[in-house]
């Protein structure tokens, strides 16, 4: 079996066509590392020679002669072929560990944004995309997959023992078949139960991870006990299954070990009665067990590591899924900054868990200098409908545009350039307050990040905090509160200067301060000749909004001018309209 031959063997059945992409490239652009390893191998394997000529030299040669002189210099050759091995078994290490890495490092930026871009389904785990990858890269760097590069040499060991006598080399047959089938009956009946023990405990883990980011919830709300009863059903039915797997690959290979050292106990004794028989010599039944015990060495080590091969092959596939769900397109046609003008017409989202679509028929539009407000009351979809407009999710009927040209038209990145996007869910990332407001830019421009912040009225509050925006917050573990975190990302929203704004919720965590904060942003980016679009259920969030549009069941059940839609749908309207009046008149000037 060759190197690649290996390789093939972690990939497992070879794939559809339209699949065969990025891992097989990365996998070919490594060949002439394999190459050289495999060359490394040829001398190792040779060089694993020097035990049985020594052997057969000592108690054929030096023992009948009783010549010292031949035994000194036969043992100061040993000793230099021994290092001389040693020498190339660790170059060869060191060469396919570079390999590994070089796969490795092929392949994660691709596989990062894989594991990003792919499509979340609720109830899922997230992707484990550079786990998987990371699971190959061990592996492949690991002595495992270095036995591959030495099992093609079994046949030439068997082959060997044959010139010492044919007895002899069917015996070496016999138990390199055996050991054969052993390996065949290992992967067809322990391969499931790898895989669903891993499955298991991968279940287990997510509920470790869910309940780790949702720590503060669980114990205030005296969920511990419950939470931890749960997790530890999960994790005592991963054990099991565990157990169940390791038993199994544990009996094939305590079998196999014990098998070896029986068939070499048997050429012994097979060796012995030649030997008595004058058929055989003493060294040659001597050189005849080691040349066994090194033909057979590799396919021991193969079964041993069993479930790190099954492991390696499962991320395989598991990261081959990954990548044909989310392929690599052509990046489109740069196109130039687009104005504020963004057409929804006919847009429908569906999803598997509901049987009614998410979004239906929903149309609107909003024009540079103008705010658009979209009200409804929670699971009304202007969630789904945010998402959607900033490209999150493709619509399955209907399009979006902007400027002109649909979403699709856009680089992911450069669309993000162009919508600021303040989501219900405020998510910050560890960095400092200024690297996430740059939206963790490398090429951070200090005076965009203040300009930013100020456009956001968030300014003061940020030169409060303890470093101000060089305060580190270290992922959503920090000491902000809610509407500092939405002012935060309301800042990173409003960096690079987008053309549109799209924010849902936006004063859902923000005291009066901070609502006032932000319609004074929202007025400002529309002074500017840019749009909004607010999803809210609250009225102070639409004291700039011009239209609304009223959202139920994911259809549009109202649109039109503020007062006139308020009229229409609200019992309390002169009430609303009398706040509104009170958020959109301008502040007393001071005496």
């Amino acid at each position: 079996m060759s190197p690649s031959e290996g390789f093939v063997f972690l990939q497992g059945i070879s794939r559809k066509d339209s699949q065969v992409g990025a891992l097989q490239a990365a996998r070919r652009s490594g060949a002439t590392l394999l190459l050289v390893a495999f060359g490394f191998s040829i001398f190792v394997n040779l060089l694993m020679l020097t035990g049985p000529l020594y052997m057969l030299q000592v108690y054929d040669r030096v023992l009948g002669s009783r010549s010292e002189e031949t035994l000194v210099a036969l043992s100061l050759l040993v000793g230099f072929l021994y290092g001389l091995m040693a020498l190339l078994e660790f170059a060869r290490g060191r060469v396919v560990a570079r390999y590994a890495a070089q796969f490795q490092s092929k392949l994660d930026g691709l596989v990062f944004d894989a594991s990003i871009n792919a499509p979340s389904k609720p109830g899922e785990p997230p992707t484990s995309g550079l786990r998987d990858l990371e699971t190959i890269q061990t592996t492949v760097a690991s002595p495992v997959f270095l036995s591959f590069m030495d099992i093609p040499w079994s046949p030439i060991f068997i082959a060997g023992i044959f010139i010492f006598h044919p007895w002899l080399g069917w015996l070496a047959v016999a138990g390199g078949l055996l050991l054969l089938t052993i390996t065949l009956l290992n992967q067809l009946l322990t391969y499931q139960k790898v895989q669903r023990a891993h499955g298991v405990s991968q279940g287990a883990q997510n509920m470790a991870d869910q309940a780790h980011l949702a720590s503060e919830v669980v114990r205030s709300q005296g969920m511990r006990a419950a939470v931890r009863t749960r997790w530890n059903e999960r994790r005592t039915e991963a054990l099991a299954e565990r157990i169940s797997s390791n038993d199994w690959t544990g009996s094939f290979t305590a079998f196999t070990k014990s098998f070896r050292l029986f068939l070499q106990s048997a050429m012994l004794g097979l060796g012995a009665y030649l030997v008595l028989q004058g058929q055989l010599t003493a060294g040659a039944m001597i050189a005849a067990s080691i040349l066994l015990g090194r033909a057979l060495a590799p396919i021991e080590q193969a079964l041993g590591q069993w479930a790190t091969l099954q492991r390696a092959r499962q991320s395989w596939h598991s990261l081959d899924a990954l990548l044909a769900a989310t392929p690599a397109l052509l990046p489109p046609t740069p196109l130039p900054v687009p104005n504020a003008q963004m057409v929804v017409s006919g847009v429908s989202v569906f999803s598997e868990l509901t049987k009614p679509p998410i979004l239906r028929q929903v149309s609107l539009s909003v024009a540079p200098g103008q705010a658009l407000g979209v009200v409804g009351k929670s699971g009304s979809g202007k969630s789904t409908l945010a998402r959607t407009l900033v490209g999150l999710l493709p619509p399955a009927m209907g399009e979006v545009r902007l400027g002109g040209a649909t979403l699709d038209q856009y680089d992911p990145d450069t669309l993000g350039l162009h919508i600021g996007y303040l989501p219900q869910s405020v998510k910050l990332l560890s960095g400092t307050v200024a690297e996430n407001i740059a939206r963790m830019g490398i090429d951070m421009d200090a005076a965009a990040v203040v300009d930013a912040a100020k456009r956001a009225n968030a300014h003061e509050m940020i030169l409060a905090l303890p470093k101000g925006y060089d305060t580190y917050i270290n992922g959503e573990h920090n000491i902000l509160s809610g509407g500092q975190r939405q002012r935060i990302a309301l800042a990173r929203a409003l960096y690079g200067d987008p053309v549109l704004l799209v924010l849902d919720e936006p004063n859902s965590a923000l005291d009066s301060e901070g609502g006032d904060a932000l319609n004074r942003t929202v007025k400002d980016f529309k002074e500017r000749g840019k749009a909004v679009i607010v999803m809210t259920h609250r009225p102070l969030a639409i004291s700039q909004c011009e239209t609304l549009v009223i959202l139920h069941n994911g259809a549009v059940l109202d649109t039109g001018p503020r007062d006139d839609v308020l009229g229409r749908q609200f019992k309390n309207a002169n009430q609303i309209n009398k706040v509104l009046k009170t958020q959109t008149s301008p502040p007393p000037a001071a005496e």
